[in-house]
């Protein structure tokens, strides 16, 4: 059912005993305005599980259209952070170039459950970069915001 629920799409990262990590996730969600958290799942069985179990703070990256072969690194690539596509940014976490806007958060709580964990982050550092359209992943595959016939 998820797959017919489209998802902007999002990278999160990690700075780990000095080591970038990083992968893509569609469950970035806003938890508060006051003060700023956001949360986002993923598994434990993941390849940068670790450095979000043991990290301090992290990064979330919005991502528009123009990121889908970022996306695609993240998810499927081993080598995700060789080139010149990011720096380290506040708290040496790794920022992602030429994306939609990206928080640092520092991490607030995770809260595991079998196989998979919630994490709460709240917000430290932020930038808003160009406007444009999100990506979004919608059945399988990623899709854009396409405009109705409607107006508020």
């Amino acid at each position: 059912m998820f797959r017919r629920h489209a998802a902007g799409v999002a990278i999160i990262t990690a700075n780990y005993n000095g080591v970038p990590y990083g992968f893509t996730a569609t469950s970035v969600a806003s938890l508060s305005a006051k003060p700023p958290r956001f949360t986002f799942n993923m598994a434990r069985t993941s390849s940068s599980w670790p450095a979000v179990a043991n990290s301090a703070y992290i990064g979330v990256h919005m991502l528009g259209l123009e990121n889908q072969e970022l996306a695609d690194r993240f998810a499927r690539g081993r080598n995700r952070f060789e080139g010149d596509h990011w720096k380290l940014g506040p708290h040496d976490v790794p920022i992602l170039n030429d994306v939609s806007g990206w928080l640092i958060g520092k991490i607030q709580m995770r809260l595991s459950f079998e196989n998979n964990a919630v994490v709460v982050v709240e917000v430290v550092a932020g930038e808003v970069g160009e406007h444009g359209a999100p990506l979004l992943y919608h059945g399988g595959s990623y899709s854009q915001p396409v405009p109705l016939d409607y107006e508020i």
